[in-house]
């Protein structure tokens, strides 16, 4: 067996997401980061049907911010986990950051989830 670790780093999505009024009132700028671990039986060739494709990565994540307003980034890590570990079985564990970028002038505000494939929360 050999692991890659795939990035999806920085993708910016605007979404609502926020237990505060002024968080409900307007979407806000969120950045969500994923790291994946995947495991192949070789290296593999060098074919986009060989390793893990990160379009629906993406992709899902995009719907997830088109979606219904979200309370906790919490939950919305939770969710990015879920969808990149559904996708593809060779997904051996996902980390998830969401951070806020404009929640305050001087510092972003995050939340960072590990999970792993058979795992129980």
């Amino acid at each position: 067996m050999v692991d890659y670790t795939i990035l999806l780093e920085g993708l910016e999505v605007t979404l609502g997401l926020g237990i505060h009024d002024h968080e409900r009132a307007a979407p806000q700028r969120v950045s969500v980061s994923v790291w994946l671990t995947c495991s192949y039986d070789a290296p593999p060739a060098d074919r986009i049907d060989a390793v893990v494709d990160y379009d629906y990565l993406r992709e899902g994540i995009l719907a997830l911010g088109r979606g219904h307003h979200i309370e906790l980034q919490e939950t919305l890590c939770e969710a990015v986990a879920a969808l990149a570990l559904a996708a593809d079985a060779r997904v051996r564990e996902v980390r998830v950051r969401s951070m806020k970028l404009d929640v305050y002038p001087d510092a972003r505000v995050g939340c960072e989830v590990m999970r792993g494939r058979g795992e129980r929360r």
